[in-house]
C-alpha cells in the first residue's frame, strides 16, 4: 500500500503524546472502577468517547488512544477487551454488539522502514453501520466499513470494506453468504 505523503503524521509529537497518556489515564481510572457501579462507569465512559447514543455498555477492560475520535449510537454493547486505537474517526450504528477482545485500529506505518523509523504513521477511518454483530477476537483495519446488518465471524481480520446484510469471516475477512 503506498502511502500518500500527506496522509503521515508524526505521531511521536509532544502534543499527540499528551493527548493519549490524557485520556489513557481516562481508560485506567474506568477500568478500576468496581464493576457493580454502572452509573459512575457509564459517566467516565460518556467522557471518554466523543459521541455516545443511549444504552450504552462496555465491559472492562477497555483501552483507546484519544476517545474523542470514537462516536457509538443507541444500544451499543462491547464486550470485554476492547481496544480501540482512534487516530482517526471511528463511528459505530445503532444496535451494535462486540464479542470479547476485539480490536479497531485506524492507524498503520508505512513499509518503508526509514520513514517509518522517523515516527510517522496514517490513520484511516472506521465505519461500522447499525445492527452489526462482531464476533469475538476479530481484528479491522484501517479505512474498512462494515455494513448494517452484517455479521463478522470470531477470529476474523478485516482489511476490506464489507457489505450490508451478510455473513463475512475468515482472515483475510471475506463474505460467506448474504443474510
Amino acid at each position: 500500500m503506498n502511502i500518500p505523503k500527506e496522509d503521515l503524521y508524526d505521531a511521536t509529537s509532544a502534543e499527540l503524546f499528551e493527548k493519549r497518556n490524557y485520556v489513557k489515564d481516562l481508560c485506567f481510572e474506568y477500568n478500576s472502577i468496581k464493576p457493580s457501579l454502572l452509573e459512575k462507569r457509564d459517566e467516565l465512559m460518556r467522557k471518554i468517547l466523543g459521541r455516545a447514543g443511549e444504552n450504552l455498555f462496555i465491559e472492562q477492560p477497555f483501552w483507546c488512544d484519544y476517545g474523542y475520535n470514537i462516536e457509538v449510537g443507541d444500544n451499543f454493547y462491547a464486550n470485554h477487551g476492547l481496544v480501540i486505537l482512534d487516530g482517526a474517526k471511528v463511528t459505530f450504528g445503532n444496535n451494535v454488539f462486540i464479542a470479547p477482545q476485539c480490536g479497531f485500529y485506524t492507524a498503520g506505518h508505512p513499509l518503508d522502514y526509514e520513514t517509518r523509523n522517523k515516527g510517522l504513521e496514517y490513520a484511516y477511518p472506521i465505519t461500522v453501520g447499525d445492527n452489526v454483530w462482531i464476533g469475538g477476537m476479530v481484528t479491522v483495519n484501517a479505512g474498512v466499513t462494515i455494513g448494517s446488518g452484517s455479521v463478522i465471524g470470531a477470529g476474523s481480520v478485516v482489511i476490506r470494506d464489507v457489505p450490508e446484510n451478510c455473513v463475512a469471516a475468515g482472515n483475510p475477512c471475506r463474505v460467506i453468504r448474504k443474510l
